[in-house]
């Protein structure tokens, strides 16, 4: 069961090394790592896990992703019960925008919460129109996180639940993540899941960062060893300031990781 007491997670933690640090090269961004204030993680969950092993109480950097499904997130509590980062949902396809980028986006950055913007990906639009659907609602912002692309599949839409093969999915995600590069100045992260990360192969699109959803088990076993730079978890999160559940997230590194990350990475 994972509910650590602020003190205790912090007590836990100086008596721990990172797993590993980050092991993707920055992209064109670089600068000197400040200190940045990393508050220990006041997190509960609604449904843990037993976990085996390395758990994501030993990580030091924890944050969430968030869209209009958590509602209204009071983001200066959540900064102080330890949300060190924040990736929302901006974009969907090539014609959705969740309602609550704009309002998550403002508070969260007002509280202090380096924030990212993530695209979930639709698999029936060209990359071209997805790419320029994001840019056209996501701020090129002063201290912001890399933009995220998001693919998974999507078994349960509506309107679209295709399976390109592999080589077309990656093919279609460089053409994204290069048109995002370009406007952003920063190379773009990836999200991705177990079955969809393997089938596609996507550790092929080169020196990203990925972001890796793993609730039963560490991603170094669920993904074979491959490089990871932030965890999900968790979908079943209890986060102060934030009603209902969240997806709780971890970064590969210690403390002092996480700030030459950030200088290396965070748009300047």
């Amino acid at each position: 069961m994972w509910r650590f007491a602020g003190l205790t997670l912090f007590l836990f933690l100086a008596a721990c090394g990172p797993d590993r640090a980050p092991q993707s090269p920055g992209p064109q961004t670089a600068g000197t790592a400040a200190p940045v204030q990393v508050r220990p993680a006041r997190f509960g969950d609604a449904n843990p896990h037993e976990w085996n092993g390395r758990h994501p109480g030993s990580y030091a950097v924890h944050g969430i992703d968030a869209s209009r499904w958590q509602g209204q997130i009071d983001w200066k509590t959540a900064r102080e019960s330890g949300v060190n980062f924040a990736f929302l949902k901006a974009t969907e396809g090539g014609d959705i925008v969740d309602a609550a980028f704009a309002p998550n986006w403002a508070a969260a950055r007002r509280a202090g919460v380096p924030v990212g913007a993530y695209h979930f990906w639709y698999h029936c639009r060209p990359a071209a129109e997805q790419a320029r659907w994001f840019i056209r609602h996501v701020p090129r912002a002063a201290g912001a996180l890399p933009p995220v692309l998001d693919m998974e599949w999507t078994p349960f839409s509506p309107t679209c639940t295709r399976r390109p093969p592999p080589e077309s999915i990656r093919a279609e995600a460089r053409i994204f993540l290069d048109m995002i590069e370009a406007y952003y100045g920063q190379r773009p992260i990836i999200y991705s899941a177990p079955d969809f990360f393997q089938r596609n192969e996507m550790w092929r699109l080169g020196p990203h960062d990925f972001w890796l959803r793993s609730v039963a088990g560490h991603p170094r076993d669920i993904y074979g060893g491959r490089h990871w730079t932030f965890w999900q978890y968790s979908g079943t999160g209890l986060v102060p300031g934030v009603r209902g559940r969240a997806d709780l997230n971890a970064f590969a590194g210690s403390a002092a990781d996480w700030s030459a990350w950030l200088a290396r990475n965070a748009r300047p």
